[in-house]
């Protein structure tokens, strides 16, 4: 065999870390080694590899200590660990000590090009030492995507990674301390393992529910706090959601934005099941957040309240007692024109502006009655358009 066929027969033989074999570099690396190697199936595996740097080594180690698979599970989770799985373990990281040791140089000449193609480099690292080693921080970092990600939402039922999340963060909420301090207590709960509540976050549009959330995620990611979003009509995945958590030593935030319900949405048993701790949602290393412009959660109309339901004051009672399920139930209201003005003044030290031009009160209250009354979002609004240069008293 040669040694372009032993490459190609060495990543077909990963098991355990199956989903590093398949994954972009080394699936190259793979076709590079089937039949007669070519420019192409080079330089098709340097461009892969030059997307995650160009030290071949370190990536086989960050892709093998992120993996996601059975034996980390095991580990994790505090299940006993077959020999038989642990022995295969040990001899694929060995397998990625020796792909380790083929240079760019080695893989150039098995072309047979005497023309120029790029190089990568190689370093020796104890594969099975260093893998050790993270399985010990995975309380923190995660593995999988968990690990190199920390707020995702669902594409097709399936969790993906948001690859641009909001950068918010605590500092830059100004106000709603009382409010922030719960939640946060809240989350610490949480991360330290004691008993957390699912929370509802409502009142009024603009008023920093949302951003609260956010803001906590990336203050504990850190600490191995994520943030998977949910749609109101993905409700019904909850339960498969959270059952693909339960090994995951990391905590997660289910996080329900603008969450409200009109009459006989079959949503609202989806989540009713949820927060009543069926065993099939039940889990202690996941909790709701779900924010509402609406106390109660339910649209309803005077027609609702007078219907033909026989039972229709219970039925009605069901209904507006969703919200009394979340175990902490945190109120945003609109803040006062003093509140406001200190927002404005908060959010301008916080991005260093020069505020001593003008009448700031004036532009800022003006500003946000435009907008439809005083609200953090309509300060923030504001301030951006100091900082993008906006005329402050436009009325346009």
């Amino acid at each position: 065999m040669g040694k372009e066929s032993y490459i190609s027969a060495l990543i077909s033989s990963l098991v355990i870390f199956k989903g590093v074999a398949d994954g972009p570099v080394l699936s190259k690396l793979r076709i590079f080694g089937e039949g007669e190697p070519t420019v192409k199936c080079y330089t098709d595996f340097i461009s892969e590899l030059y997307k995650h740097g160009v030290n071949f080594s370190r990536y086989m180690l960050e892709a093998v200590c992120e993996d996601d698979n059975i034996y980390v599970r095991m580990r994790m989770s505090g299940r006993p660990v077959p020999p038989i799985i642990e022995s295969a373990v040990q001899n694929e990281l060995r397998v990625f000590s020796i792909l380790s040791s083929f240079t760019s140089v080695e893989l150039k000449l098995m072309t047979g090009f005497d023309g120029f193609l790029p190089d990568y480099a190689t370093e020796k690292i104890d594969y099975a030492a260093e893998y050790e080693k993270s399985l010990l921080e995975v309380g923190k970092n995660g593995f999988g995507m968990y690990a190199r990600y920390k707020m995702f939402r669902l594409e097709a039922g399936e969790t993906v990674p948001i690859l641009s999340p909001d950068p918010i963060t605590v500092d830059r909420l100004i106000g709603y301390e009382r409010q922030r301090t719960q939640l946060i207590d809240n989350t610490r709960a949480l991360l330290e393992g004691k008993p957390a509540a699912n929370a509802l976050l409502s009142g009024d549009a603009g008023t920093g529910k949302s951003s609260t959330v956010k803001a906590i995620v990336n203050l504990f990611a850190p600490e191995g706090l994520r943030l998977i979003e949910l749609k109101k009509n993905e409700l019904k995945y909850i339960p498969k959601i959270i059952d693909g958590l339960r090994d995951n030593p990391l905590k997660f935030i289910i996080f329900i934005d603008d969450l409200s319900f009109g009459k006989n949405d079959y949503n609202f048993s989806a989540l009713k099941a949820t927060l009543e701790g069926s065993a099939s949602v039940k889990s202690d290393n996941a909790v709701i957040y779900a924010t509402s412009n609406r106390r109660h959660l339910i649209r309803e109309s005077f027609s609702d309240r007078e219907g033909d339901d026989v039972h229709r004051l219970d039925t009605m009672q069901e209904l507006i007692s969703l919200s009394d399920r979340f175990g902490l139930n945190i109120l945003f209201t609109k803040p006062s024109r003093q509140l406001y003005l200190e927002i404005v003044h908060g959010l301008i030290r916080f991005y260093g502006i020069d505020d001593t031009y003008g009448d700031v009160d004036a532009e800022a209250s003006a500003f946000a009655l435009r907008k439809g009354g005083f609200t953090p979002r309509a300060a923030e609004q504001f301030v951006n358009g100091i900082l993008g240069g906006i005329i402050l008293n436009d009325n346009a």
